[in-house]
C-alpha cells in the first residue's frame, strides 16, 4: 500500500521557512528557482523572495525537479548528522576519553577552536571545554560507583589536581565524589533522524528519554527526571544508545516495525498503564483517546489518558503518535503536528518519504 504525502499549506510552509522553524525539518524542502538549489526549512542562508520559492515533500522530489542540494544545510543528510569536518576530533575523543584537549590540540588537527566551540554550543548547548569536563566526570563517577578510589578516578580521567577534580565534580554532579557512590550516570547524546535531531538519555541498563531537541520544556523534563531518579546526566554513548540509534535508522528506512529496547519509564500506575497501551497499538494503525481509555478499562478517563500520552518521554518507541481524535483528525503532539503526520505516513507505507 502507498500513501500520498501531505504537505502543509503554502502559507504555513512559508512562515516556517522564514522563521527557520526546526519542527518542520524533514516535513518539506524549499527550492529556489533563481539559484537551482534546495534547502531545509531551517537553512541559515539568506531567504529568497517568496515568488522564487517552490515547496517539495521530499528531498528526492526536489532532486527530480532539477534542484541541487544546498552545501550549507545539506538537505540530503539526516537532520542533526555530525558534519565530516569534526568527526576526526570526535573519534579521537572516543579513543582517549580521559585526555583533556586544549586549543593547541585542535589546531594540530587543523581545526579552528572557535568553530569547534560554536558547534558544541549549537549542538550540545555547552562549550567544548565543559562538554569534555562533563564526560570525564561521568567516567570518574562510573569508576567510583564500582568501588574505585576517588583519587585514582581523578587522575585516570585527566584531572591535574584533586581540588580541580572536586570542583568539577560538584559542578556537574552536585555533590562531592565521596557522597556520590549511589548516583547513576545518565548518558545523554543526540541522534540524527530525517525529522530532526533527537535527544536520547539512557542508563547502562535502559533507555529513559527520547525526544526531538526542539520540544518545549525538554531541558526541564530531563532535569526533573534526573532529580527524581537521582541520575547524573553526562555526555556520551553507551550500548543502549547505540542500539537506539541503530533501531531508529531501521525504523525510518521502513525496515523495523517494533522496537526491542529496554525501557525505564517512571510514573504513576495509571501513566504506566497508558504507556503500555500505546505500545500495544500495531505499526500502521491508530487509536482514538477513547479507544485507548477502553483498552486500559478506564472508559471515563479520556482526558487523563490524553495527559498521560503527553507525559510520554520516549517518543516513537512508545508510539503516542498513533493516537488521534475520535473524528480521525490529528491531535496535539509534543514533537510537532507535522512530524506526527510524517510518522503516520511512514507507517502507512508512503514511498520516498526519507530517501
Amino acid at each position: 500500500m502507498t500513501t500520498t504525502i501531505q504537505l502543509p499549506s503554502r502559507d504555513e510552509m512559508w512562515a516556517a521557512f522564514v522563521s527557520r522553524d526546526a519542527s518542520y525539518d524533514g516535513v518539506f524542502y524549499t527550492g529556489v528557482t533563481t539559484t537551482g538549489i534546495f534547502c531545509r526549512p531551517t537553512c541559515s542562508a539568506r531567504k529568497p523572495k517568496r515568488e522564487n520559492v517552490t515547496f517539495h515533500a521530499t528531498a528526492a522530489d526536489a532532486l527530480y525537479d532539477g534542484y541541487r542540494p544546498c552545501l550549507r544545510c545539506r538537505p540530503t543528510k539526516a537532520a542533526g548528522e555530525t558534519p565530516a569536518w569534526i568527526r576526526p576530533l570526535l573519534e579521537r575523543l572516543d579513543a582517549e576519553p580521559e585526555r583533556r584537549r586544549k586549543a593547541a590540540d585542535l589546531r594540530a588537527l587543523e581545526l579552528d577552536p572557535d568553530r569547534v566551540r560554536r558547534w558544541f554550543q549549537r549542538t550540545h548547548g555547552v562549550t567544548f571545554h565543559r562538554w569534555q569536563r562533563a564526560r570525564r566526570v561521568g567516567r570518574a563517577l562510573g569508576h567510583i560507583r564500582n568501588g574505585g578510589d576517588v583519587t585514582q578516578a581523578a587522575y585516570d580521567n585527566g584531572f591535574d589536581s584533586l581540588s580541580g577534580f572536586y570542583d568539577a565534580f560538584r559542578d556537574i554532579v552536585g555533590e562531592s565524589p565521596a557522597r556520590s557512590r549511589d548516583a547513576t550516570p545518565l548518558h545523554v547524546t543526540r541522534i540524527a533522524t530525517p525529522l530532526g535531531a533527537m535527544l536520547a538519555a539512557a542508563t547502562d541498563d535502559a533507555l529513559v528519554l527520547l525526544e526531538f531537541t526542539d520540544r518545549r520544556m525538554l531541558e526541564t523534563q530531563l532535569r526533573r527526571l534526573s532529580k527524581a531518579l537521582e541520575f547524573t546526566p553526562v555526555p556520551g554513548d553507551n550500548t543502549i544508545l547505540e542500539a537506539t540509534r541503530a533501531q531508529l535508522d531501521e525504523y525510518f528506512a521502513g525496515e523495523r516495525l517494533t522496537f526491542d529496547l529496554p525501557l525505564l519509564t517512571p510514573g504513576s500506575a495509571f501513566q504506566r498503564d497508558v504507556w503500555r497501551a500505546l505500545c500495544a497499538i500495531p505499526y500502521g494503525e491508530t487509536r482514538s483517546y477513547g479507544e485507548q481509555a477502553r483498552m486500559i478499562e478506564r472508559p471515563d478517563a479520556v482526558r487523563a489518558v490524553a495527559r498521560a500520552n503527553g507525559d510520554n518521554r520516549i517518543a516513537i518507541v512508545i508510539p503516542c503518535h498513533r493516537v488521534i481524535g475520535a473524528d480521525g483528525k490529528l491531535t496535539g503532539y509534543g514533537g510537532g503536528m507535522w512530524r506526527k503526520q510524517r510518522l503516520l505516513e511512514l507507517e502507512r507505507g508512503a514511498r520516498g518519504l526519507f530517501d
